[in-house]
Protein backbone atom coordinates (compact mmCIF):
# COMPACT_ATOMS: atom_id res chain seq x y z
CA UNK A 1 0.00 0.00 0.00
CA UNK A 2 3.00 2.44 0.80
CA UNK A 3 4.19 1.88 -2.69
CA UNK A 4 1.39 2.14 -4.45
CA UNK A 5 0.49 5.56 -2.81
CA UNK A 6 3.93 6.97 -3.62
CA UNK A 7 3.22 5.52 -7.31
CA UNK A 8 -0.16 7.67 -7.61
CA UNK A 9 1.11 10.68 -6.26
CA UNK A 10 5.06 11.10 -6.60
CA UNK A 11 5.49 11.22 -3.49
CA UNK A 12 7.32 9.44 -0.35
CA UNK A 13 4.74 7.34 1.67
CA UNK A 14 6.31 9.04 4.73
CA UNK A 15 5.36 12.66 3.26
CA UNK A 16 2.07 12.32 3.28
CA UNK A 17 1.24 9.80 5.86
CA UNK A 18 1.14 6.09 4.31
CA UNK A 19 4.20 5.07 5.89
CA UNK A 20 2.79 2.30 7.90
CA UNK A 21 0.77 -1.03 7.48
CA UNK A 22 -1.89 -1.43 4.44
CA UNK A 23 -5.61 -0.42 4.78
CA UNK A 24 -7.29 -2.89 6.17
CA UNK A 25 -10.65 -3.12 4.61
CA UNK A 26 -13.01 -2.73 8.08
CA UNK A 27 -10.22 0.74 8.16
CA UNK A 28 -12.01 4.23 7.72
CA UNK A 29 -8.96 5.85 5.62
CA UNK A 30 -7.37 6.13 2.51
CA UNK A 31 -5.02 8.29 0.52
CA UNK A 32 -5.55 12.31 1.43
CA UNK A 33 -7.90 13.76 -0.82
CA UNK A 34 -5.87 16.41 -0.96
CA UNK A 35 -3.19 14.92 -3.13
CA UNK A 36 -3.44 14.98 -6.84
CA UNK A 37 -3.43 11.71 -8.30
CA UNK A 38 -1.64 10.14 -11.34
CA UNK A 39 -4.66 9.43 -13.45
CA UNK A 40 -5.77 12.97 -12.58
CA UNK A 41 -2.88 14.95 -14.25
CA UNK A 42 -2.98 12.38 -17.32
CA UNK A 43 -6.93 13.03 -17.88
CA UNK A 44 -6.33 16.87 -17.36
CA UNK A 45 -3.81 16.08 -20.62
CA UNK A 46 -6.56 14.69 -22.85
CA UNK A 47 -5.98 11.06 -21.58
CA UNK A 48 -8.73 7.82 -21.44
CA UNK A 49 -7.27 6.60 -17.77
CA UNK A 50 -8.48 2.86 -16.87
CA UNK A 51 -7.39 0.86 -13.73
CA UNK A 52 -7.82 -2.65 -13.95
CA UNK A 53 -7.13 -4.69 -10.73
CA UNK A 54 -5.84 -3.61 -6.79
CA UNK A 55 -6.73 -0.60 -5.35
CA UNK A 56 -6.30 -0.62 -2.19
CA UNK A 57 -5.80 2.87 -1.50
CA UNK A 58 -9.11 3.66 0.49
CA UNK A 59 -13.15 2.62 0.10
CA UNK A 60 -14.97 3.81 3.63
CA UNK A 61 -16.46 6.81 1.22
CA UNK A 62 -16.84 6.88 -2.73
CA UNK A 63 -14.60 9.78 -2.81
CA UNK A 64 -11.76 7.70 -1.81
CA UNK A 65 -12.20 5.28 -4.72
CA UNK A 66 -10.76 4.80 -8.55
CA UNK A 67 -13.49 6.74 -10.37
CA UNK A 68 -13.39 9.46 -7.92
CA UNK A 69 -9.67 10.15 -8.32
CA UNK A 70 -8.88 10.43 -12.05
CA UNK A 71 -9.75 6.98 -13.16
CA UNK A 72 -12.63 6.95 -15.88
CA UNK A 73 -12.91 3.14 -15.50
CA UNK A 74 -12.27 0.63 -12.53
CA UNK A 75 -12.82 -3.16 -12.62
CA UNK A 76 -11.38 -5.14 -10.03
CA UNK A 77 -11.50 -5.07 -6.59
CA UNK A 78 -11.29 -1.72 -3.75
CA UNK A 79 -9.49 -3.80 -0.53
CA UNK A 80 -5.86 -5.51 -0.31
CA UNK A 81 -6.71 -8.68 -1.62
CA UNK A 82 -9.56 -11.14 -2.72
CA UNK A 83 -10.38 -15.08 -3.37
CA UNK A 84 -9.20 -15.74 -7.01
CA UNK A 85 -12.33 -17.70 -8.25
CA UNK A 86 -14.90 -16.23 -6.02
CA UNK A 87 -13.64 -12.55 -5.03
CA UNK A 88 -14.90 -12.49 -1.76
CA UNK A 89 -12.57 -10.81 0.50
CA UNK A 90 -12.35 -11.98 4.24
CA UNK A 91 -11.19 -9.62 7.07
CA UNK A 92 -7.85 -11.47 8.51
CA UNK A 93 -8.21 -13.25 11.93
CA UNK A 94 -12.17 -12.94 11.60
CA UNK A 95 -14.85 -14.38 9.96
CA UNK A 96 -15.58 -11.70 8.21
CA UNK A 97 -16.45 -11.97 4.64
CA UNK A 98 -17.72 -10.35 1.46
CA UNK A 99 -17.79 -9.90 -1.64
CA UNK A 100 -15.06 -7.41 -3.45
CA UNK A 101 -15.24 -7.43 -7.12
CA UNK A 102 -17.01 -3.98 -9.10
CA UNK A 103 -17.04 -2.81 -12.69
CA UNK A 104 -17.07 1.04 -12.15
CA UNK A 105 -19.06 1.68 -8.31
CA UNK A 106 -21.54 -1.27 -9.11
CA UNK A 107 -20.92 -4.75 -7.72
CA UNK A 108 -20.24 -7.42 -10.56
CA UNK A 109 -21.43 -10.72 -9.84
CA UNK A 110 -21.15 -11.85 -13.19
CA UNK A 111 -17.80 -12.95 -13.39
CA UNK A 112 -17.92 -15.10 -10.78
CA UNK A 113 -15.81 -18.38 -10.67
CA UNK A 114 -13.59 -16.87 -13.13
CA UNK A 115 -10.34 -16.90 -12.29
CA UNK A 116 -9.27 -13.32 -11.23
CA UNK A 117 -5.78 -13.21 -13.00
CA UNK A 118 -7.67 -13.88 -16.47
CA UNK A 119 -10.23 -11.73 -15.60
CA UNK A 120 -7.93 -8.71 -15.65
CA UNK A 121 -5.77 -9.61 -18.80
CA UNK A 122 -8.94 -9.73 -20.60
CA UNK A 123 -10.14 -6.74 -19.38
CA UNK A 124 -7.11 -5.05 -20.70
CA UNK A 125 -7.21 -6.56 -23.95
CA UNK A 126 -10.75 -5.34 -24.50
CA UNK A 127 -9.66 -2.05 -23.09
CA UNK A 128 -7.18 -1.80 -25.76
CA UNK A 129 -9.10 -3.15 -28.74
CA UNK A 130 -12.15 -1.10 -27.97
CA UNK A 131 -9.68 2.37 -27.43
CA UNK A 132 -10.38 5.15 -29.56
CA UNK A 133 -7.07 6.08 -31.06
CA UNK A 134 -7.54 9.35 -31.47
CA UNK A 135 -7.33 9.52 -27.64
CA UNK A 136 -4.23 8.73 -25.65
CA UNK A 137 -4.68 6.26 -23.00
CA UNK A 138 -3.05 5.60 -19.64
CA UNK A 139 -3.73 2.07 -18.46
CA UNK A 140 -2.86 0.83 -15.00
CA UNK A 141 -2.96 -2.90 -14.41
CA UNK A 142 -2.76 -3.79 -11.02
CA UNK A 143 -2.66 -7.82 -10.69
CA UNK A 144 -3.80 -9.52 -7.32
CA UNK A 145 -1.28 -12.06 -8.35
CA UNK A 146 1.06 -13.32 -7.13
CA UNK A 147 -0.58 -11.95 -3.27
CA UNK A 148 -1.82 -14.82 -1.44
CA UNK A 149 -5.94 -14.81 -1.21
CA UNK A 150 -7.96 -15.31 1.73
CA UNK A 151 -6.38 -17.38 4.74
CA UNK A 152 -8.80 -20.41 4.26
CA UNK A 153 -7.30 -21.41 0.46
CA UNK A 154 -4.45 -18.35 -0.11
CA UNK A 155 -2.81 -20.31 -3.30
CA UNK A 156 -4.73 -20.66 -5.88
CA UNK A 157 -3.97 -21.46 -9.49
CA UNK A 158 -6.04 -23.45 -12.58
CA UNK A 159 -4.41 -27.10 -12.18
CA UNK A 160 -3.20 -27.30 -15.69
CA UNK A 161 -1.32 -24.14 -15.19
CA UNK A 162 0.34 -25.69 -11.89
CA UNK A 163 1.00 -28.98 -14.22
CA UNK A 164 3.24 -27.03 -16.47
CA UNK A 165 5.70 -26.95 -13.43
CA UNK A 166 5.75 -30.41 -11.79
CA UNK A 167 9.45 -30.62 -11.91
CA UNK A 168 9.17 -27.91 -9.02
CA UNK A 169 9.42 -29.94 -6.07
CA UNK A 170 7.40 -27.69 -3.40
CA UNK A 171 3.92 -27.88 -3.83
CA UNK A 172 3.43 -24.25 -2.61
CA UNK A 173 6.03 -22.86 -4.96
CA UNK A 174 4.53 -25.14 -8.01
CA UNK A 175 0.99 -23.21 -7.21
CA UNK A 176 3.32 -19.58 -7.14
CA UNK A 177 5.20 -20.43 -10.57
CA UNK A 178 1.43 -21.21 -11.80
CA UNK A 179 0.23 -17.82 -10.35
CA UNK A 180 3.18 -15.61 -12.08
CA UNK A 181 2.49 -17.65 -15.72
CA UNK A 182 -0.54 -16.68 -15.99
CA UNK A 183 0.76 -12.69 -14.87
CA UNK A 184 3.15 -13.07 -17.84
CA UNK A 185 0.21 -14.65 -19.94
CA UNK A 186 -1.46 -11.67 -19.40
CA UNK A 187 1.87 -9.13 -20.79
CA UNK A 188 2.12 -11.58 -23.65
CA UNK A 189 -1.63 -10.75 -24.20
CA UNK A 190 -1.22 -7.28 -23.90
CA UNK A 191 2.01 -6.81 -25.99
CA UNK A 192 0.01 -8.86 -28.97
CA UNK A 193 -3.07 -6.44 -28.69
CA UNK A 194 -0.96 -3.43 -28.87
CA UNK A 195 0.78 -4.66 -32.19
CA UNK A 196 -2.59 -5.77 -33.70
CA UNK A 197 -3.73 -2.51 -33.36
CA UNK A 198 -0.75 -0.78 -33.95
CA UNK A 199 -0.56 1.29 -31.10
CA UNK A 200 3.11 -0.38 -29.66
CA UNK A 201 5.56 1.42 -31.45
CA UNK A 202 3.90 4.46 -29.59
CA UNK A 203 3.85 3.01 -26.41
CA UNK A 204 5.88 2.87 -22.87
CA UNK A 205 5.31 -0.88 -21.17
CA UNK A 206 6.30 -0.50 -17.21
CA UNK A 207 6.45 -3.93 -15.45
CA UNK A 208 7.28 -3.81 -11.91
CA UNK A 209 7.09 -5.32 -8.58
CA UNK A 210 6.24 -3.09 -5.66
CA UNK A 211 7.78 -5.06 -2.99
CA UNK A 212 9.68 -8.44 -2.18
CA UNK A 213 8.48 -11.90 -1.89
CA UNK A 214 6.67 -12.29 1.58
CA UNK A 215 8.73 -16.22 2.22
CA UNK A 216 6.94 -16.43 5.56
CA UNK A 217 4.64 -14.98 8.41
CA UNK A 218 1.44 -13.22 7.06
CA UNK A 219 0.33 -14.16 3.62
CA UNK A 220 3.39 -15.88 2.81
CA UNK A 221 3.53 -17.25 -0.77
CA UNK A 222 7.03 -19.06 -0.52
CA UNK A 223 8.64 -16.56 -2.75
CA UNK A 224 12.40 -16.15 -2.65
CA UNK A 225 14.33 -13.36 -2.51
CA UNK A 226 17.82 -14.98 -2.21
CA UNK A 227 20.84 -14.06 -1.82
CA UNK A 228 19.14 -10.72 -0.79
CA UNK A 229 18.44 -10.64 2.88
CA UNK A 230 14.53 -9.96 4.09
CA UNK A 231 11.62 -10.19 2.68
CA UNK A 232 8.64 -8.09 2.54
CA UNK A 233 7.59 -6.49 5.97
CA UNK A 234 11.76 -5.56 6.93
CA UNK A 235 14.11 -3.12 6.08
CA UNK A 236 16.07 -5.28 4.45
CA UNK A 237 16.68 -5.21 0.52
CA UNK A 238 14.92 -8.32 0.11
CA UNK A 239 12.06 -6.17 0.99
CA UNK A 240 12.74 -3.17 -0.87
CA UNK A 241 14.95 -4.00 -4.15
CA UNK A 242 12.82 -5.52 -6.49
CA UNK A 243 12.74 -6.07 -10.69
CA UNK A 244 11.47 -4.13 -13.30
CA UNK A 245 11.52 -3.93 -16.70
CA UNK A 246 10.20 -1.14 -19.01
CA UNK A 247 10.24 -1.29 -22.92
CA UNK A 248 8.92 1.08 -25.13
CA UNK A 249 10.94 2.64 -29.05
CA UNK A 250 10.47 6.09 -27.39
CA UNK A 251 13.50 5.31 -25.19
CA UNK A 252 15.60 5.31 -28.63
CA UNK A 253 17.64 2.22 -27.18
CA UNK A 254 19.47 0.21 -29.73
CA UNK A 255 19.58 -3.13 -27.49
CA UNK A 256 18.12 -4.14 -23.88
CA UNK A 257 20.37 -3.54 -21.13
CA UNK A 258 20.49 -3.71 -17.39
CA UNK A 259 20.25 -0.61 -15.32
CA UNK A 260 21.94 -0.14 -11.92
CA UNK A 261 20.52 3.43 -11.50
CA UNK A 262 18.50 3.52 -8.51
CA UNK A 263 15.13 4.15 -9.21
CA UNK A 264 11.88 4.68 -6.70
CA UNK A 265 8.25 4.14 -7.25
CA UNK A 266 7.46 7.77 -6.78
CA UNK A 267 9.67 8.65 -9.61
CA UNK A 268 7.39 6.53 -12.36
CA UNK A 269 5.12 10.15 -11.87
CA UNK A 270 7.27 12.55 -12.74
CA UNK A 271 8.93 9.94 -15.48
CA UNK A 272 6.07 9.03 -17.71
CA UNK A 273 4.36 12.64 -17.51
CA UNK A 274 7.85 13.98 -18.91
CA UNK A 275 7.43 11.31 -21.76
CA UNK A 276 3.62 12.39 -22.25
CA UNK A 277 5.08 15.66 -22.41
CA UNK A 278 2.69 17.07 -18.78
CA UNK A 279 3.96 19.52 -17.07
CA UNK A 280 3.67 20.98 -13.72
CA UNK A 281 4.65 17.81 -11.47
CA UNK A 282 5.47 18.98 -8.33
CA UNK A 283 8.91 18.56 -7.08
CA UNK A 284 9.44 17.92 -3.49
CA UNK A 285 12.34 16.86 -1.10
CA UNK A 286 14.91 14.39 -2.54
CA UNK A 287 12.69 11.25 -1.08
CA UNK A 288 10.03 12.47 -3.15
CA UNK A 289 9.75 11.46 -6.96
CA UNK A 290 12.30 12.16 -9.69
CA UNK A 291 12.30 12.32 -13.60
CA UNK A 292 14.58 9.45 -14.39
CA UNK A 293 13.62 9.71 -18.32
CA UNK A 294 17.08 10.84 -19.58
CA UNK A 295 18.70 8.07 -17.25
CA UNK A 296 16.73 5.72 -18.23
CA UNK A 297 17.85 6.45 -21.69
CA UNK A 298 21.48 7.40 -20.67
CA UNK A 299 23.48 4.71 -17.82
CA UNK A 300 25.58 7.74 -17.60
CA UNK A 301 23.45 9.95 -15.77
CA UNK A 302 22.23 9.57 -12.31
CA UNK A 303 19.23 11.25 -11.34
CA UNK A 304 18.95 9.60 -7.50
CA UNK A 305 21.51 8.58 -4.91
CA UNK A 306 18.93 8.90 -1.80
CA UNK A 307 16.30 6.21 -1.25
CA UNK A 308 14.17 6.82 1.86
CA UNK A 309 13.02 2.84 2.20
CA UNK A 310 10.81 3.93 5.47
CA UNK A 311 10.89 5.05 8.98
CA UNK A 312 8.11 2.95 10.91
CA UNK A 313 7.05 4.18 13.84
CA UNK A 314 4.69 0.94 14.43
CA UNK A 315 7.89 -1.43 14.59
CA UNK A 316 10.34 1.30 15.27
CA UNK A 317 12.74 1.06 12.74
CA UNK A 318 14.51 3.16 9.89
CA UNK A 319 16.13 1.81 6.71
CA UNK A 320 17.85 4.67 4.04
CA UNK A 321 20.28 4.56 1.52
CA UNK A 322 22.53 7.61 0.57
CA UNK A 323 25.26 7.26 -2.37
CA UNK A 324 25.71 3.36 -2.02
CA UNK A 325 25.61 3.61 1.81
CA UNK A 326 22.95 2.33 3.85
CA UNK A 327 21.76 2.52 7.53
CA UNK A 328 19.31 -0.19 9.09
CA UNK A 329 18.37 0.65 13.02
CA UNK A 330 15.76 -1.51 14.59
CA UNK A 331 13.72 -4.41 13.18
CA UNK A 332 10.24 -5.70 12.66
CA UNK A 333 8.08 -8.42 13.55
CA UNK A 334 10.71 -8.88 16.31
CA UNK A 335 13.54 -10.06 13.96
CA UNK A 336 11.79 -12.89 12.36
CA UNK A 337 12.51 -11.64 8.62
CA UNK A 338 15.93 -10.15 9.98
CA UNK A 339 18.11 -13.77 7.56
CA UNK A 340 18.50 -14.72 4.39
CA UNK A 341 15.20 -16.65 3.72
CA UNK A 342 14.04 -18.59 0.86
CA UNK A 343 17.17 -20.13 -0.65
CA UNK A 344 16.32 -22.87 -3.40
CA UNK A 345 17.99 -25.87 -4.24
CA UNK A 346 19.41 -26.25 -8.13
CA UNK A 347 17.14 -28.67 -8.49
CA UNK A 348 14.11 -26.88 -8.82
CA UNK A 349 15.64 -24.49 -11.53
CA UNK A 350 15.57 -24.44 -14.94
CA UNK A 351 19.27 -24.39 -16.47
CA UNK A 352 19.92 -21.32 -18.98
CA UNK A 353 19.11 -23.23 -21.83
CA UNK A 354 15.43 -24.80 -20.96
CA UNK A 355 15.19 -20.87 -19.74
CA UNK A 356 15.60 -19.41 -23.57
CA UNK A 357 13.90 -22.09 -24.66
CA UNK A 358 10.22 -21.22 -22.96
CA UNK A 359 10.90 -17.63 -23.15
CA UNK A 360 10.81 -18.33 -27.38
CA UNK A 361 7.49 -19.96 -26.56
CA UNK A 362 5.80 -17.64 -24.95
CA UNK A 363 3.41 -15.30 -26.80
CA UNK A 364 5.94 -12.28 -26.52
CA UNK A 365 8.86 -14.54 -27.78
CA UNK A 366 6.61 -15.51 -30.66
CA UNK A 367 5.53 -12.13 -31.89
CA UNK A 368 9.27 -10.26 -31.45
CA UNK A 369 12.42 -11.20 -32.81
CA UNK A 370 14.78 -12.42 -29.73
CA UNK A 371 17.78 -12.49 -29.51
CA UNK A 372 18.51 -15.52 -27.12
CA UNK A 373 21.79 -15.28 -26.52
CA UNK A 374 21.10 -11.59 -25.69
CA UNK A 375 18.72 -12.07 -23.16
CA UNK A 376 20.76 -15.09 -21.56
CA UNK A 377 23.10 -12.39 -21.00
CA UNK A 378 20.72 -9.44 -19.85
CA UNK A 379 19.64 -12.13 -17.60
CA UNK A 380 23.31 -13.04 -16.31
CA UNK A 381 23.80 -9.38 -15.54
CA UNK A 382 20.62 -8.91 -13.40
CA UNK A 383 21.93 -11.60 -11.27
CA UNK A 384 22.91 -10.72 -7.70
CA UNK A 385 25.16 -12.36 -6.53
CA UNK A 386 27.36 -12.40 -3.05
CA UNK A 387 30.62 -14.16 -2.06
CA UNK A 388 30.56 -15.05 1.43
CA UNK A 389 34.20 -15.27 3.04
CA UNK A 390 33.33 -15.90 6.71
CA UNK A 391 35.26 -12.80 7.97
CA UNK A 392 31.52 -10.14 7.44
CA UNK A 393 30.88 -8.69 10.75
CA UNK A 394 27.45 -9.62 11.97
CA UNK A 395 24.24 -6.91 12.49
CA UNK A 396 21.89 -6.93 15.13
CA UNK A 397 19.33 -4.08 14.16
CA UNK A 398 17.70 -4.87 17.80
CA UNK A 399 21.24 -4.03 19.77
CA UNK A 400 22.63 -0.79 17.74
CA UNK A 401 22.25 0.78 14.31
CA UNK A 402 23.82 -1.02 11.09
CA UNK A 403 25.98 0.01 8.00
CA UNK A 404 26.24 -1.66 4.71
CA UNK A 405 27.81 -0.56 1.26
CA UNK A 406 25.66 -2.02 -0.90
CA UNK A 407 27.42 -1.02 -4.21
CA UNK A 408 30.22 -4.22 -2.70
CA UNK A 409 27.30 -5.89 -0.29
CA UNK A 410 23.97 -5.62 -1.32
CA UNK A 411 23.66 -8.75 0.61
CA UNK A 412 23.63 -6.84 3.55
CA UNK A 413 25.84 -9.60 5.26
CA UNK A 414 28.69 -7.61 6.07
CA UNK A 415 28.04 -4.13 9.04
CA UNK A 416 30.90 -1.84 8.31
CA UNK A 417 29.61 0.33 11.47
CA UNK A 418 32.84 0.23 13.75
CA UNK A 419 34.60 1.10 10.13
CA UNK A 420 33.21 4.24 9.04
CA UNK A 421 31.26 5.25 12.43
CA UNK A 422 31.28 9.15 10.44
CA UNK A 423 29.29 7.85 7.73
CA UNK A 424 26.67 6.18 10.03
CA UNK A 425 26.54 9.69 11.90
CA UNK A 426 25.66 11.38 8.85
CA UNK A 427 23.27 9.01 7.88
CA UNK A 428 21.86 8.77 11.15
CA UNK A 429 20.90 12.69 11.72
CA UNK A 430 19.63 12.92 7.99
CA UNK A 431 17.24 10.11 9.23
CA UNK A 432 15.94 12.31 11.99
CA UNK A 433 15.75 15.47 9.74
CA UNK A 434 13.12 12.99 7.55
CA UNK A 435 11.78 12.04 10.83
CA UNK A 436 10.53 14.82 12.19
CA UNK A 437 9.25 16.50 8.79
CA UNK A 438 7.70 13.31 8.52
CA UNK A 439 3.40 13.51 7.85
CA UNK A 440 1.60 11.69 10.71
CA UNK A 441 0.42 8.65 9.84
CA UNK A 442 -3.45 8.34 8.64
CA UNK A 443 -3.88 4.60 10.18
CA UNK A 444 -7.30 4.58 11.91
CA UNK A 445 -8.72 1.18 13.50
CA UNK A 446 -11.50 -0.74 12.24
CA UNK A 447 -15.00 0.39 12.27
CA UNK A 448 -17.42 -2.70 13.06
CA UNK A 449 -20.50 -0.62 10.64
CA UNK A 450 -17.51 -1.84 7.48
CA UNK A 451 -19.38 -5.30 8.31
CA UNK A 452 -20.14 -6.73 4.85
CA UNK A 453 -23.28 -8.51 6.37
CA UNK A 454 -24.75 -5.20 7.25
CA UNK A 455 -24.22 -4.27 3.34
CA UNK A 456 -25.78 -7.04 0.98
CA UNK A 457 -22.67 -9.51 1.56
CA UNK A 458 -20.26 -6.70 0.10
CA UNK A 459 -17.44 -4.38 0.94
CA UNK A 460 -18.46 -1.16 -0.05
CA UNK A 461 -18.39 2.65 1.02
CA UNK A 462 -20.29 2.23 4.40
CA UNK A 463 -19.34 6.01 6.31
CA UNK A 464 -21.89 6.84 2.98
CA UNK A 465 -23.89 4.13 3.54
CA UNK A 466 -24.08 4.75 7.12
CA UNK A 467 -24.60 8.58 7.03
CA UNK A 468 -27.31 7.48 4.34
CA UNK A 469 -29.25 5.44 7.21
CA UNK A 470 -28.91 8.61 9.81
CA UNK A 471 -30.03 10.50 7.20
CA UNK A 472 -33.35 8.42 6.33
CA UNK A 473 -34.29 7.49 10.06
CA UNK A 474 -33.66 11.10 11.09
CA UNK A 475 -36.52 12.50 8.53
CA UNK A 476 -39.45 10.32 10.43
CA UNK A 477 -38.26 11.77 13.81
CA UNK A 478 -37.60 14.91 12.81
CA UNK A 479 -41.46 15.42 11.51
CA UNK A 480 -42.53 13.76 14.71
CA UNK A 481 -40.60 16.13 16.44
CA UNK A 482 -42.04 19.33 13.93
CA UNK A 483 -45.73 17.64 15.41
CA UNK A 484 -45.06 17.56 18.91
CA UNK A 485 -43.55 20.85 18.79
CA UNK A 486 -46.80 22.27 16.92
CA UNK A 487 -49.24 20.19 19.11
CA UNK A 488 -47.47 21.07 22.31
CA UNK A 489 -45.32 23.69 21.35
CA UNK A 490 -26.01 11.10 1.82
CA UNK A 491 -1.01 1.22 -14.27
CA UNK A 492 0.29 1.65 -19.77
CA UNK A 493 0.66 4.82 -21.81
CA UNK A 494 0.21 5.42 -25.32
CA UNK A 495 -0.20 8.13 -27.47
CA UNK A 496 -1.05 8.60 -31.14
CA UNK A 497 1.14 9.26 -33.81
Amino acid sequence: MPSRAALMTGKHPLNIGMQNSTIEPDQPWGLGLEHKLMPEYFREAGYATQLIGKWNLGFARKDYTPTHRGFDGHFGFLGPYIDYWDHSLQLHNTSTRGLDMRRNMEVDYSVNGSYATDLFNGEAVRLIREHDQKKPLLLVLTHLAPHTGNEDDPMQAPAEEVDKFDYIRDKKRRVLAAMISKVDEGVGQIMQTLTERNMLDNSIVLFYADNGAPTVGIHSNSGSNCPLRGQKYSPWEGAVRTVAAIWSPLLNITAGRVSNQWIHVSDWLPTLAHAAGIEGIPIGSEIDGRNQWEALRNPNITVRNVVMNNIDELFHYSSYSRDGWKYVNGTSWEGKFDHWLGELGDEDELSEEEYVVRLAGSIVGRMMPLDLDHMARLRRAATVECEVTGHEKSCDPKKSACLFNLLEDPCERNNVASEHADILEELREEVERYRVAAAKPRNKPGDPRADPGLHNNTWTWWQDECDNWTNMYQFPLILIGISIAIAAFLLLLFRPF
